[in-house]
C-alpha cells in the first residue's frame, strides 16, 4: 500500500463497495494496447487511467481486498477465434457476483445473486458470441486467490505475464455437454446488434 500516493489512498477509502468499484472501473478508458500488449499491475493501471479486462479486474480485485473481500479471479475460456475474458468474483451474504471490465454492452458486472461460481459463469454464456451469432464460451476456471501469491502483483513494474500463465494452468470446467455442442442455437440478430455497442471508440 505504501507505493500508492496519499490521493490514491483517499480514493480507495471512498470506493468501498463492489458496486462503487464497478462504477470506477467503467469510467476508466479501455486499454486498446496501441503500443503492444500489456498486463499492468493495479498501481500502474490506476495511474494509466485505462484498462483492458484483465487489468481492470486486477485493480478491482485489489480494491475489493481493501474492504474485506478475497481478491479472486475467474478465467472464462472461449473457442478459437474469440477472446477469453477474466472477471473478479465476490461473495455477499452467501451469493456470488462479479466485477468485469469490458468495452461492450455485454459481459459486464454481475449482481451477487448466484448460488455458486458455476451459476455465475453460466450467466455469461448467452452473451458470449461472435458476429455470426455462434456461441463460444466453453470453460470457466476454479477461483484464483490473488492473496496467496508470493510474487508482487499489486505494485510491480512491467507486465505480469507470469500471472497470466498461472491463471491458464489452474483447473477449468466445461460449460457445454459434449453431446449438445452441435445443437447450440445462434444468437438472434437483435442480440448481435446489441453486442456491438461499445463504450469507448478505439482511437
Amino acid at each position: 500500500m505504501s507505493a500508492f500516493s496519499k490521493k490514491e489512498k483517499l480514493l480507495f477509502k471512498k470506493i468501498n463497495t463492489p458496486a462503487k468499484t464497478q462504477d470506477f472501473l467503467n469510467h476508466l478508458k479501455f486499454n486498446f494496447e496501441k503500443s503492444g500488449e500489456t498486463l499492468k499491475s493495479p498501481l500502474f493501471t490506476l495511474r494509466a487511467r485505462s484498462a483492458h479486462c484483465f487489468e481492470g479486474v486486477l485493480l478491482g480485485a485489489y480494491m475489493l481486498s481493501l474492504y474485506g473481500f478475497r481478491p479472486y479471479l475467474m478465467h472464462l475460456g472461449a473457442t478459437k477465434g474469440d477472446y477469453d475474458h477474466v472477471i473478479s468474483p465476490f461473495k455477499i451474504n452467501g451469493f456470488w457476483g462479479a466485477l468485469s471490465k469490458t468495452n461492450h454492452a455485454v459481459l459486464r458486472y454481475r449482481e451477487p445473486i448466484y448460488k455458486n461460481i458455476r451459476e455465475l459463469a453460466l450467466s455469461y454464456f448467452h452473451e458470449y458470441f461472435l458476429d455470426n451469432g455462434e456461441k463460444t464460451l466453453r470453460q470457466y476456471s476454479a477461483l484464483f486467490d490473488l492473496s496467496k501469491l508470493k510474487k508482487n502483483w499489486i505494485t510491480a513494474e512491467g507486465n505480469l505475464w507470469w500471472l497470466d500463465k498461472k491463471l491458464d494452468k489452474i483447473e477449468h470446467y466445461n460449460i457445454v455437454p459434449k453431446n449438445n455442442l452441435q445443437k447450440l442455437r445462434k444468437a438472434d440478430g437483435i442480440e448481435i446488434k446489441a453486442g456491438k455497442i461499445i463504450e469507448f471508440k478505439k482511437y
